[in-house]
Formats: structure tokens, C-alpha cells, sequence
């Protein structure tokens, strides 16, 4: 059975490349290489929607937030450059003012993250005004653990709570 089949399937195929090999291309009429494709366009140039100077400026472009480590207050490292590109961003628009939010987990009382919450939007203060910019664009506010941005009870979650937040209160173009 299997060689019949083998035969058959053997048979049916030298007639297909047979009935291919048989049928003739149209002739070509007209002998001139076909017309040059048009030159592909140019990607039209990107634009941005953001508004230089604006609040969604600050943060895509700027960055608004650094981060601290359990109970301090210290501008870590990795945070200097997001704050001197904050400072280098008020130098060239000076009309903008900032207040400097400071953020706790949820671990610690209410008094204590309050406290650490003042120290940490100061510490971002003196690093700012440290960097050229004037006090007086400058206000600081402790929210505590009173405004997390993740509310599970894990490391991961604090560390993102653990933070300072640069807010534009004024001056911005909209």
C-alpha cells in the first residue's frame, strides 16, 4: 500500500514540474528599463508637543524626582545630576519657582515623617540654591507618608516613597 501511494504521490508531482516547465513567458514589447523610482521621502522631523519652559518640560526633560535611603536625608550620588540639570533648567528660565515636596514610607510615626519629610525637601533646597539658584523661587513642604505613590508593604514599594519631588508652582509657560 505504502508503494503504490509512493508511486502515485511520485507520478503526481513529475506532472506538476513537467506542466511548469511548459508554459512560456509573455515576450517583452517594450525594451526601455523601466522608469527610476521616485527618490524615497524624508522622514518629516519629530516634534515635540512639550513647551520649553513648561511644567511638562521640567519633568520629561528634567527629571522631578530624587530618591533617599531609609531614614535620611542625604542627596545620594545618583541624584546630583537629576538636581544640577534641575538647577542648569532654572537658570534659563528664572520667572519659574519650585516647591520642594519631601516624602516618607509609611514606616516611622506621623511627628517623625514629618520631620524627615522638612529635612529632605531642605536638603534639596541647599543643593539647589548651593548650585546658583535664588532662595526666594524656592518653597519646601513635608507631606510625610501622607501622599505614597505605592501602597504595598515591601521594600520595593518604600523606596519609592522615599523621595523629594520638585513641584513648578509658578512662572511655567503653558
Amino acid at each position: 500500500m505504502n508503494r503504490i501511494s509512493s508511486s502515485v504521490k511520485f507520478t503526481v508531482l513529475a506532472a506538476a514540474l513537467l506542466m511548469s516547465a511548459c508554459t512560456t513567458k509573455p515576450q517583452a514589447t517594450n525594451t526601455a528599463p523601466p522608469p527610476a523610482s521616485p527618490p524615497p521621502m524624508a522622514a518629516a522631523p519629530q516634534t515635540s508637543s512639550i513647551i520649553p519652559g513648561s511644567e511638562q518640560d521640567f519633568k520629561v526633560n528634567v527629571g522631578d524626582t530624587v530618591h533617599f535611603a531609609l531614614n535620611q536625608f542625604n542627596i545620594e550620588d545618583a541624584d546630583r545630576g537629576t538636581l544640577q540639570k534641575q538647577a542648569a533648567w532654572l537658570a534659563k528660565y528664572p520667572a519659574v519657582r519650585l516647591t520642594l515636596e519631601g516624602d516618607c514610607d509609611e514606616r516611622g510615626t506621623r511627628e517623625f515623617n514629618l520631620a524627615l519629610g522638612a529635612r529632605r525637601a531642605n536638603a534639596i533646597k541647599e543643593f539647589l540654591v548651593a548650585q546658583g539658584v535664588a532662595t526666594g523661587r524656592l518653597e519646601t513642604v513635608s507631606y510625610g507618608k501622607e501622599r505614597p505613590v505605592c501602597t504595598e508593604s515591601n521594600e520595593g514599594c518604600w523606596a519609592q516613597n522615599r523621595r523629594g519631588v520638585s513641584t513648578v508652582t509658578g512662572g511655567a509657560t503653558s
